[in-house]
């Protein structure tokens, strides 16, 4: 790939013999800016009637809050697969309450930037296509709770659709760049990418929608709303 030789160094192998591209300091440095223009994008688009001042600096607090509680549980792993993927502290739900909070333009707009920041930490991919699928696109799908954000049990219905669209994108990675993975397993490549990334992000989910249940919870949950939308 010699277009991106300016951001992108080749190293010899990963852990697993394989051969993989990992950001130089001028690709972080870019992925950071992208990151930051990302967040100004999802305070740009917020509905015109909550506009303001006042309102845009508690929706960026509130907001990187969020994602730097999200980034510190992503790190806390209860268990983690061999190929990549964890069950992790419910770091998946702090960005889903992004959007659950400020609709769905601010969710996929800051789930876009998380998925960003998270290859920031761990930034080694095997190509373009796969490194847009595992993270913009697979971490900015939990911002699609803010399109039930309104709806009675929003949160719970919303963190429902943010994690199958997470898991939607993580299967056609498995499908589309791991397909190899399934060799041997005795499984086909697409039962193969179901079972392996529906195990941790299933798993995860139906612990957190437990939780979300839980009265005392979702009261706290909707009481944090209410403070985040105060202008």
């Amino acid at each position: 790939m010699p277009v991106l030789s300016k951001f992108f160094a080749f190293p010899t192998v990963n852990s697993w013999d394989e051969d993989v591209f990992r950001l130089t300091p001028a690709g972080i440095i870019t992925v950071v800016v992208l990151i930051i223009a990302l967040i100004a994008l999802a305070l740009i688009l917020q509905p015109k009637e909550v506009k303001s001042r006042k309102f845009t600096t508690k929706q960026l607090v509130f907001s990187a809050v969020a994602m730097a509680l999200a980034t510190v549980t992503s790190m806390l792993k209860v268990f983690e697969l061999p190929m990549g993927g964890s069950v992790t502290l419910f770091s998946m739900l702090f960005i889903v309450l992004i959007g659950y909070w400020y609709g769905p333009k601010a969710g996929l707009m800051t789930g876009f930037a998380y998925g960003l920041l998270q290859f920031v930490l761990e930034p080694v991919f095997y190509s373009i296509p796969q490194l847009i699928v595992d993270y913009p696109l697979a971490f900015g799908a939990l911002g699609l709770s803010g399109f039930f954000s309104n709806k009675k049990y929003g949160l719970q219905i919303g963190y429902v659709a943010g994690i199958l669209g997470r898991f939607v994108f993580a299967f056609l990675s498995g499908l589309l760049f791991f397909a190899s993975y399934a060799e041997g397993t005795g499984m086909s490549a697409p039962v193969y990418s179901l079972a392996y990334n529906g195990s941790y992000i299933g798993l995860e989910g139906v612990i957190t929608l437990i939780i979300l249940f839980i009265p005392p919870v979702s009261n706290a949950l909707a009481q944090v709303k209410r403070v985040a939308l105060e202008d």
